[in-house]
């Protein structure tokens, strides 16, 4: 059979006696197949040999499926050893390449972190600045301000990442780390869905909402910027009353939470709590101003709030 990549003329065709147009097929390019008098007796003596090399094909995988599924608990046993071995062995290689620690875990619901750092962020920078986290019973609810890319939300996802990795039975990435046994991580940093067809903000509200109903004093609750996809009023509403919330408890979780609201400071919107710290990131700004372009970020950790939130 012979093809084409035009149709051949009717009157071509009639030109060429010997042709025949059979079909055309449709596929990233469009052929024309047409038979001829060799064509024909290779036909009648073979018979159609594609289809039955497609046939042949065909009865071979069924045959390989078949012999293959005998085996499927060895092999599902066997790719999930082989997932797992690769897992442990890339978290050794890492562990090894950026200094990692041996976490100890404990069943005291603390966490003191010595020089922290961000697992990700730091193999992106030339140099990443590490912090000190240190939660027992007094201070669990954090609360962290400071200004735009100052390192807030970098600096509770470290912390997050530290505690899971060290529940996974991977070293961490600080100069040493106390855990406490965690029975859930919750977060509320701002998530986005294009199915769920919800804001932003709807997303937190229900987030935080779950995050109220089920965190126990072993929990570890991540907020950043909590409050800021509605009104100012109502941001600095919910923020203070889930701050409140969580100082009511007698032991609460602990509470890494990152905002620009800097009122909740004034107008008797927090409790009087020694459950609640405040801490801020610090930076140089010899003017004092939010507009100055001379600020320098240090991204430390430091006790304190910021004065101004830009």
């Amino acid at each position: 059979m012979c093809f084409f990549d035009e149709k051949i003329s009717e009157a071509l065709l009639i030109g060429l006696q010997d042709f025949e147009f059979a079909f055309s097929e449709d596929g990233e390019e469009r052929r024309f197949y047409y038979h001829t008098q060799k064509t024909r007796e290779l036909d009648n003596l073979l018979g159609d040999i594609y289809h039955k090399i497609l046939d042949m094909e065909r009865a071979i995988i069924r045959d390989l499926v078949c012999r293959v599924l005998q085996f499927l608990p060895q092999l599902t046993k066997a790719v999930n050893f082989a997932a797992e071995l690769d897992c442990i062995l890339s978290l050794a290689i890492v562990a090894r390449q950026n200094n990692y620690v041996r976490p100890i875990l404990t069943e005291d619901s603390i966490l003191e972190i010595r020089n922290g750092r961000h697992a990700l962020q730091e193999m992106t920078v030339d140099t990443f600045v590490p912090n000190d986290t240190k939660i027992r019973s007094a201070g669990r609810i954090n609360i962290i301000t400071g200004p735009n890319y100052s390192g807030k939300s970098i600096y509770i996802k470290q912390v997050a990442l530290v505690v899971f990795l060290a529940h996974i039975g991977s070293f961490v990435p600080a100069d040493s780390a106390v855990v406490g046994l965690t029975d859930r991580i919750f977060c509320a940093m701002g998530s986005k869905s294009m199915t769920t067809e919800q804001s932003t903000f709807m997303i937190d509200l229900h987030q935080v909402g779950t995050m109220l109903r089920h965190a126990t004093s072993r929990s570890l609750c991540l907020l950043d910027e909590f409050g800021k996809g509605t009104l100012t009023e109502d941001g600095i509403g919910l923020l203070g009353g889930t701050i409140s919330h969580f100082a009511n408890y007698d032991y609460p979780p602990k509470v890494l939470l990152s905002t620009h609201l800097t009122e909740i400071f004034t107008e008797n919107y927090l409790p009087q709590s020694e459950h609640i710290k405040c801490c801020t990131m610090s930076v140089l700004n010899p003017d004092g101003q939010a507009s100055n372009e001379d600020i320098i970020f240090l991204y430390r950790l430091v006790p304190g709030q910021a004065l101004l939130s830009f």
